[in-house]
Formats: C-alpha cells, structure tokens, sequence
C-alpha cells in the first residue's frame, strides 16, 4: 500500500509543478499548484505510516518528480531536455536504485 501512495504523491508533485509553470501566463493555475503540492506531501506522509522508510520514500518521490518534470516540459512547453541531461536523468533513477537496493541489506 506504501508503494501506492508514493506514486500517488509523485502525480500529484508532478501536477502541482506543472501547473506552478503553467500560472507564469495564467494565475488561475495557482489553485492546482496548492492542491497538487497538498495532496502530495498528504500522499507522502501516508506513504511513511504504511512503513516506507524516509529516504527510501523521499528518494523515489523527488528523482521521479525530476525524471517526469523534465519530460513533461519538454513535451508540454519545448523546453530543452538534451542528452546530457537524459544522461543526468539515467543517473539519478541509477542512485535511487541502488538506495532501495542498499535498504533490503
């Protein structure tokens, strides 16, 4: 259940700084900044009662966030999302790994 309210809060981190970009043209975005950022951190701290260590949690949550950011802006608002930084993407999931693969010893 832990792993389900981790991704919960990943969405809803991901919407709410999607719409903190979208509210530089439009204020109204603002409203899905506060919901996305309260629901997410709601998400997050049921994600650490269901037993989720911190770091393991907090590590998915922000290098997820990160990952599908990046992405998305690309997608959405044609931002750059060069090799390099596709490569800094790459690491970041890498490092996530092995923390989750650390914790498990």
């Amino acid at each position: 259940m832990a792993y389900l309210f981790l991704i919960g809060a990943i969405i809803f981190e991901v919407a709410g700084t999607t719409s903190l970009r979208l509210a530089v043209d439009n204020k109204r975005w603002y409203a899905g900044v506060a919901v996305g950022y309260l629901v997410a951190f709601v998400m997050l701290t049921l994600t650490l009662s269901n037993g989720l260590p911190l770091g393991i949690a907090y590590g998915i949550w922000a290098a997820a966030g990160v990952a599908i950011t990046a992405i998305i802006s690309k997608l959405l608002f044609k931002e750059p999302l060069t090799w390099l930084m596709s490569f800094g993407i790459i690491l970041i999931i890498g490092g996530v790994l092995l923390i989750e693969l650390g914790a498990n010893h």
